[in-house]
């Protein structure tokens, strides 16, 4: 098993009511508190050809006190309770997911990525790894609002991402949807989210079972995305 901590680097642009601006302190205490917010540990437990990736229930999730007279509430993705099964043999994975009390059960292929293999090396723990890039285009819309008008504009913009895998574990496969190179991925970084391993244990002593989930409405991803 493969323990990953999650973060996200935060940049807010917060005013005040009545013109009045938040002072520089406020505005770094509201930051730190946010990013504590979006700290989060996962589970990926992996064998050859399949895996289990799902968040540490053990560790709660930091609570967001009021600053400012404001009353902080993050949406999660899946409400943490989402369990990811990936089988990189048959190309295929399921996710349970609940959103507004309903249960599903996304059922598609796994997701292939245009890795662009690179030479450069870095240490991750003891283990070398091996940088990776993938290049998408996504489109954004940034709302403007100027005299009382809104406008929108859309803009097609490159997120690239950045893996790292060791060769050591040759298990294809990586945190969350990430898998299809060479090596267990052991870091991920796209945007302002990065995803990192702290720890490894091979051949647990404990007997882990990676069962695909079961219960949920079964939909495709086009069709839970819609």
């Amino acid at each position: 098993k493969a323990i990953y901590k999650t973060h996200m680097k935060m940049d807010l642009k917060l005013g005040g009511s009545e013109g009045r601006t938040m002072r520089d302190e406020e505005k770094e205490k509201m930051n730190a508190m946010m990013m504590k917010q979006f700290q989060k540990t996962f589970v990926l437990t992996f064998d050859q050809t399949s895996s289990i990736y799902k968040e540490d229930k053990s560790l709660k999730a930091p609570v967001v006190a009021p600053s400012n007279g404001m009353n902080i509430m993050v949406m999660g993705d899946g409400g943490g309770n989402d369990v990811l099964y990936k089988n990189t043999k048959d190309d295929r994975f399921v996710n349970k997911t609940e959103i507004m009390g309903k249960l599903f059960l996304i059922k598609d292929r796994i997701t292939k990525y245009d890795w662009v293999l690179t030479s450069e090396t870095k240490n991750i723990g003891v283990y070398t790894c091996y940088k990776a890039t993938y290049t998408r285009q996504e489109e954004r819309t940034h709302m403007n609002v100027e005299n009382g008008e809104v406008t929108e504009k859309k803009e097609k913009v490159d997120v690239v991402t950045i893996a790292w895998y060791t060769p050591a574990i040759p298990v294809s496969n990586g945190p969350s949807n990430y898998s299809g190179l060479p090596g267990l991925i052991l870091e991920v970084k796209e945007g302002n989210r990065t995803m990192i391993c702290s720890e490894i244990v091979l051949n647990p002593e404990e007997k882990i079972l990676i069962e695909e989930p079961k219960k949920g409405k079964k939909v495709s991803q086009a069709e839970y995305t819609k």
